[in-house]
């Protein structure tokens, strides 16, 4: 085990976010959401919705304890969560009471309800909320923060949703500084659009081979 995969005494950290089918997870929710390297692309995911992506999302929520967010996806989660009617709406409720803790060297404070702004370098300070939690912590797109959880080992499930289209640019979850590692495939489903709704947990050490023919014969 590695040393930021979780043991019995550490919480789970699982990255939550919207793939295309060629990696992309920049601005999934409408043309502004990120605009960063000129991205004009945003809102992709949008016009996939169907019932079965709401029950799912409804189900990984109840699943998470606390939720981890870079800057970006903070702001806009802040924006829109706390003004949405709640009665009714699972995932606005526990979006708005969960703990949020929230990854920045910019912001000085955050305000929406029940979230703590974290101190120090983000490898540390992620690594001590897993330990002190000891339960489900899920980041939900935050593309930054979620690079530096990955080249430093820290991400123990992936819940992925991967959307039947390309878009040949934009950011991707899986950047150049990714720890290699083993996948397992614990559960996958798919919605009446085509989305690939996938739940990977860390297998450890890939295990290499070879498919090469040997040089010797006799």
């Amino acid at each position: 085990m590695s040393e930021g995969q979780s043991d019995d005494t550490s919480g789970t950290l699982v990255v939550g976010t919207f793939l295309t089918l060629d990696g992309v997870m920049q601005a999934p929710g409408g043309p502004d959401e990120d605009r960063g390297g000129g991205f004009d692309r945003g809102g992709w995911s949008v016009n996939y919705w169907d019932e079965k992506m709401g029950e799912v999302m409804t189900d990984q929520f109840a699943e998470a304890d606390a939720l981890l967010l870079g800057r970006k996806t903070y702001e806009i989660f802040a924006a829109h969560w706390p003004n949405v009617e709640t009665e009714g709406d699972l995932v606005a409720t526990k979006l708005n009471d969960m703990p949020k803790y929230v990854a920045s060297e910019t912001l000085d404070e955050v305000e929406w309800n029940n979230s703590t702004l974290l101190s120090g370098d983000v490898e540390t300070a992620v690594a001590d909320l897993k330990t002190e939690r000891g339960d489900v912590v899920m980041v939900q797109g935050s593309h930054d923060l979620t690079q530096t959880l990955l080249a430093h080992d820290l991400v123990d499930e992936f819940w992925l949703w991967v959307f039947p289209l390309v878009l040949g640019d934009g950011k991707r979850l899986f950047g150049d500084g990714t720890v290699p590692a083993s996948l397992e495939l614990t559960n996958a489903e798919t919605s009446s659009t085509g989305v690939q709704l996938l739940r990977y947990e860390r297998a450890g050490e890939i295990d290499y081979g070879s498919f090469a023919l040997d040089d010797a014969t006799e």
